[in-house]
């Protein structure tokens, strides 16, 4: 129920019972109510004149009780302006009471002068409405200094600084050969042999009898250690014998050992004698005595049983056969397949240190740096070497020029002049990119005869108006030519565009869903510039891949860069 079906049904109520002092009452109470409320809502907007796409702030103060349920606007109730943000309610305690305040962001794209509606408020089960607010939005000032015609200016071959690849090549060989370096030193390099591997790489025969003049060199018979001194010389003899004559002499006992030696010259395979496999038995045997009977013989005999195993190791060696030349060949594969093994060996541990070197680098820079940009760093990206390329260029395009910098020089582009325009505009348009690229750029230069702006005007159009170019039809105009290319979801908004030397011009932008010409969609992003006089426009057109910082930190820096040739005033 609205405030005018209130006082409607008060006079209703009034006439019939003029004389009644409940309706008397009844009145009193709603007018009373009424009244309080409507001096307790009040409504205001920041700003009476803005220019086009500029923000006002719409703003509802409501004081009601703390048990009062407040319903604001909500949605597009704000026409002809258009809302772009909607804040939250503050609040705040009064008392017994609070106070509400609601904001609205409004804008309006079109010059003119236009009235805010009244908004309904609903406060319980009543319904209140604002006053309405008028509100002006200017067109947004251009130069309308006149500008001459000039012919378009030849291209100018731009040179390229001396770049420092040679120092970054230093940087990234010094790197290298510091880890070549070190792999050689800690894997290929060959190292000097200790004594244990010189001896081992020494033949049987030679290390048994080495082992036999380390042995008197020990003080196993000074110390009367008897148990140590046979365990070492039963070794030695049993070693010799596993690896030249039974491959398992070193786990057989004694008997078994015995009984194999004794085949073994049977079968004519050494030509060993029955006193020297004797000899071999009583040493052997009288060693288990003194390790499981703890035996004890004189020094004199463990001296004498040293130079026994002496003589039969000589014995041992001359009983062998000369090896076939199967054998010597068998032998040298044997020794092939351990260098080759070695070598492989090597190689591994080569390429696990440097996998785990290249592994611990990604991860160190990842984390200093962020994993996408190493990523990209590592594999490439488009944007980013745009981004980083040392020679960004600043030239002038056009005739009085737009001055702008960018990666790399905008190439002349061919100018497709409308039919009904040949003769009457001067087009010079230069661009780098294109639709299949992270970014496109694009510089155009318009030059009227007699200022006709793109599309024409209304003939209908005030005589004070038909020598002005309306930039918002001219970004509308690159809008619908988006559309006819494919482009869809377009969203567009308006500010003021000032450039670094105080030229003032339109800045449409926005984001939209771009088709390329391989028939695929991309979401990107798009900036038109547009600045005029009364018979020239220069715009620049800027459309790059959305979720592409690189792109993003790129036409940041072509935007901060554009500027006009300023002309001196006739």
């Amino acid at each position: 129920m609205t405030i005018s079906n209130y006082i409607y049904s008060i006079k209703k109520v009034t006439s019939k019972l003029v004389f009644n002092k409940r309706a008397l009452a009844l009145f009193c109470f709603l007018f009373t109510y009424i009244n309080i409320y409507a001096q307790q809502i009040s409504s205001s907007i920041d700003s009476t004149s803005i220019k086009i796409g500029e923000q006002i702030t719409y703003r509802i103060e409501v004081e009601v009780d703390t048990s009062s349920l407040v319903v604001f606007p909500e949605g597009q109730t704000f026409a002809p302006l258009e809302m772009i943000e909607n804040y939250q309610v503050d609040a705040t305690r009064l008392d017994s009471k609070f106070k509400l305040i609601k904001k609205y962001g409004l804008t309006q794209f079109d010059s003119g002068t236009y009235t805010i509606p009244r908004q309904k408020i609903l406060i319980g089960d009543f319904t209140f409405y604002t006053d309405s607010l008028k509100v002006e939005v200017r067109n947004i000032a251009v130069d309308t200094t006149k500008q001459p015609l000039y012919s378009i200016k030849p291209i100018v071959d731009v040179d390229k600084s001396s770049s420092k690849w040679w120092l970054y090549l230093i940087i990234v060989l010094l790197a290298l050969a510091t880890v070549g370096f070190l792999l050689w030193w800690f894997i290929w390099r060959e190292k000097p042999l200790t004594e244990e591997e010189k001896v081992a790489l020494l033949p049987p025969y030679e290390r048994a009898k080495l082992a036999l003049l380390e042995l008197d060199k020990s003080n196993y018979l000074a110390n009367k250690e008897i148990k140590e001194y046979y365990s070492e010389l039963t070794g030695i003899i049993r070693k010799y014998i596993d690896e030249k004559v039974y491959d398992k002499a070193l786990e057989s006992t004694t008997d078994e050992l015995i009984t194999r030696l004794q085949l073994l010259s049977e079968g004519n395979q050494i030509d060993l004698g029955k006193e020297d496999i004797k000899n071999i038995e009583t040493i052997l045997r009288r060693a288990d005595l003194v390790k499981f009977a703890k035996s004890e013989p004189d020094i004199a005999l463990a001296e004498l049983d040293r130079n026994t195993i002496d003589l039969e190791i000589d014995q041992v060696k001359e009983s062998l056969p000369e090896p076939t030349e199967e054998e010597l060949l068998a032998d040298l594969k044997y020794q092939e397949e351990l260098a080759a093994q070695k070598k492989r060996k090597k190689v591994i541990i080569t390429i696990a240190a440097s996998i785990t070197l290249l592994i611990a680098t990604y991860v160190g820079f990842s984390l200093h740096y962020g994993f996408a940009y190493v990523k990209d760093t590592i594999l490439g990206h488009p944007s980013k070497e745009l981004l980083e390329e040392k020679d960004w260029v600043t030239s002038e395009y056009g005739a009085p020029g737009v001055t702008i910098t960018t990666p790399k020089v905008l190439e002349r582009k061919p100018s497709n002049v409308p039919e009904h325009l040949k003769g009457k505009v001067e087009i010079a348009g230069f661009g780098y990119g294109g639709i299949n690229s992270n970014i496109d750029i694009a510089v155009v230069s318009s030059k009227f005869a007699s200022t006709e702006p793109p599309g024409g005007h209304d003939q209908a159009q005030p005589k004070e108006n038909e020598n002005k170019i309306d930039l918002n039809q001219v970004a509308e105009g690159y809008l619908k030519e988006f559309e006819s290319k494919g482009t869809e979801n377009i969203i567009t908004k308006s500010e003021q565009f000032i450039t670094p030397n105080g030229q003032e011009g339109l800045k449409t932008y926005g984001t939209a869903d771009f088709k390329t010409e391989r028939g695929t969609v991309e979401k990107g992003n798009y900036v038109i510039l547009g600045f005029t006089t009364q018979n020239l426009l220069q715009q620049v057109i800027l459309v790059w891949k959305d979720n592409d910082v690189y792109a993003d930190e790129i036409m940041e820096r072509v935007l901060n860069s554009v500027e006009l040739i300023k002309l001196e005033e006739e």
